[in-house]
């Protein structure tokens, strides 16, 4: 047995190409596709500006009933009928919401196609919303809510994003809300969110072998009979930040570790130095080989592994890192994340470190744009954040040809030591004291 006692080399980044695209406009819709050629499986997604972001103050959660209700058959088809519709074609429905979009995928061999996009717009459009079946779907969600909660995290998340979004109404809340905001959900607010945001025709993303497929079908089947006009995109949220950096304590009592939560508010996604502050997360705390993690799990041995990322919608952006230490090495390992944070912040990033985060992101980007589904959902974020049809190769050119320059000047631009935001889950009684030298402490209210 050999021991290998140094990192591999990256290798040399393999040539990629995003498929063409083709648009196509019908019935007030429009089709974007890319072009696979020879694949026999297709997915197209119907993307409506029907997100998280639209629901109603108290219903947190209501978008994410309503598509988990889709399947519940629609007023042409019970859900047994609908069922059967799907599997006779071969076909998968996968409706979702994140907080700029609500999604309906729906995947098929290529030339059944057209009558999934039927399906799935029968779904979307007249879904059946039983009451009794929108209830207990409430219910189910309420009681996996109520499971997820029990666990060390989410508090945790939903008091950051709270602190970090107080004053921006829907952001300040969950994705798909909390267990008392989806019960407080009605059979009739998931009817009037419907009623309001589904009905619109959207863009259909679709991807395969474009040969073969009918674009014009395609969208009569996502768009006929549909009324109403492109929503406008409201415009960012602005980047807020807080005069200094304070903590907040999630008292969990006999909690044998604790959960970091540590962030603060970040740009956009279609912010210009989108791949600059990626690249210099990827340094800090976004793969293995970062520098949380090798201090904090590999040197320390404070934890199982560490994560630090931005995240980004089309409004807001938030940089943060996670963890779950072991509770008698809190304040040691709060201490040493903020110092790889500072250091990042001033110093920026090596050579050295940035060769390996380019590799990795380039690669990472190639391997996740192999399949039908992927290419929809990238097709997606180019819709969402309003990028170029060209946008994929540029992203991975400009991941590339990143300079330490651009990527350190972004680490200081957009990392702040010391206006984050530390939310810390875990027993109060025990880690309380290890808390005060990191700024005003304070408890949360949930």
């Amino acid at each position: 047995m050999t021991l290998i006692t140094t990192r591999p080399e990256p290798g040399a980044a393999r040539p990629y190409a995003f498929p063409t695209v083709r648009r196509v406009s019908a019935h007030g819709g429009t089709v974007i596709a890319a072009h696979l050629p020879g694949q026999i499986l297709a997915s197209a997604v119907l993307l409506l500006d029907a997100g998280a972001a639209r629901e109603t103050d108290g219903r947190e959660g209501t978008a994410t009933v309503l598509a988990k209700s889709l399947e519940e058959g629609t007023r042409k088809r019970d859900s047994a009928a609908y069922a059967l519709a799907l599997e006779g074609l071969g076909a998968e429905l996968s409706p979702s919401v994140d907080w700029d979009a609500f999604r309906v995928g729906v995947s098929a061999p290529g030339p059944l196609l057209a009558d999934a996009v039927r399906l799935a717009a029968e779904a979307t459009r007249t879904p059946r919303l039983n009451p009794d079946d929108v209830t207990r779907v409430r219910d189910d969600e309420v009681t996996a809510l109520r499971m997820d909660w029990a666990q060390p995290g989410p508090r945790a998340d939903a008091t950051l994003r709270a602190d970090l979004f107080g004053g921006d109404g829907r952001y300040r809340r969950p994705l798909h809300g909390d267990p008392a905001s989806v019960a407080a959900v009605t059979v009739d607010d998931v009817l009037a969110f419907h009623e309001s945001w589904m009905l619109r025709p959207g863009v259909l993303l679709v991807a395969g072998d474009l040969d073969a497929l009918d674009l014009a079908a395609l969208a009569d089947a996502a768009f006929a009979g549909t009324a109403g006009e492109p929503l406008e995109a409201s415009g960012p949220l602005g980047l807020v930040l807080p005069p200094a950096r304070r903590t907040i304590l999630v008292d969990r009592p006999g909690s044998v570790q604790s959960t970091l939560r540590i962030g603060h508010r970040a740009p956009e996604r279609a912010t210009p130095d989108y791949v600059s502050m990626t690249l210099a997360a990827t340094v800090l705390g976004g793969a293995f080989t970062s520098r949380l993690n090798h201090l904090i799990r590999e040197v320390k041995g404070y934890t199982y592994g560490i994560r630090g990322s931005y995240a980004m919608s089309r409004r807001s952006g938030r940089f943060e890192v996670a963890a779950g230490v072991q509770t008698a090495v809190t304040g040691p390992a709060i201490r040493d994340t903020l110092g790889e944070i500072e250091r990042t912040q001033a110093e920026g990033v090596t050579e050295a470190e940035l060769e390996v985060a380019r590799s990795w992101r380039a690669g990472q980007l190639s391997v996740e744009m192999q399949t039908p589904g992927a290419i929809a959902g990238a097709l997606a974020t180019l819709v969402v954040h309003g990028l170029p049809d060209d946008y994929y190769e540029t992203l991975r050119r400009d991941y590339l040809e990143a300079t330490v320059e651009t990527v350190s000047a972004a680490a200081a631009e957009h990392l702040s030591v010391e206006k984050l935001t530390l939310v810390v889950e875990g027993d109060g009684s025990v880690i309380r004291a290890d808390l005060a030298e990191f700024g005003e402490l304070v408890d949360a209210d949930v």
